[in-house]
């Protein structure tokens, strides 16, 4: 694994050694920050399942000003402490080592609100994260927030989820990419 574009390009990062998490390849990676394009440049991240935190130091190294990463695995959180220290990235960010639903039941900002979600479960919880994702609190999502999901390309993805509505899909072999916008009125009342 490397960090692909920016500051830190050509970084390697950790990976992990078994196969409890499953790192985003480099062609999704590359895909997701064509689709983000010049939204990257100072937003507010949040990544949720975070994993080895790739996504989220790729953000910050193409020009994110701040990353909040949700992770439950303890080999998972080490590996992003790692990967930020190594990158030099620790004071740019916020690690929440909980579980994703506990996350959203605590109501707390941890640096939002975000402008950029990033969103890759383990494919068998794609259906809670669906049924999370329509609780967004108010002030989670700042005006014209992106949600990405990551997600299996069988999965029924719904075009609405809470104050979000389904953009496009985008597929890469067994993955998918579903963007999901916000309005500015949908963000204040959500």
């Amino acid at each position: 694994m490397r960090v692909i574009a920016g500051l830190h390009r050509g970084r390697r990062l950790l990976g992990p050694r078994g196969q409890a998490i499953r790192p985003t390849s480099d062609r999704v990676k590359e895909a997701l920050f064509s689709i983000l394009g010049e939204r990257i440049m100072g937003a507010r991240v949040l990544d949720l399942y975070a994993g080895t935190g790739s996504i989220g130091i790729e953000a910050l190294s193409r020009g994110a000003t701040h990353v909040t990463f949700v992770e439950a695995d303890r080999d998972a959180l080490r590996l992003i402490h790692s990967n930020l220290r190594q990158c030099g990235l620790e004071q740019c960010a916020n690690i929440c080592a909980c579980q994703v639903s506990q996350f959203f039941r605590r109501g707390t900002q941890w640096s939002g609100p975000y402008d950029i979600v990033f969103c890759d479960p383990p494919y068998l919880l794609t259906p809670e994260v669906i049924t999370l994702a329509t609780d967004w609190r108010a002030g989670w999502l700042a005006d014209n927030a992106v949600v990405i999901l990551e997600h299996g390309r069988k999965a029924d993805i719904p075009s609405v989820l809470g104050p979000l509505s389904q953009v496009k899909r985008y597929d890469y072999g067994d993955t998918a990419l579903t963007r999901f916008h916000v309005t500015p009125k949908e963000a204040q009342s959500a």
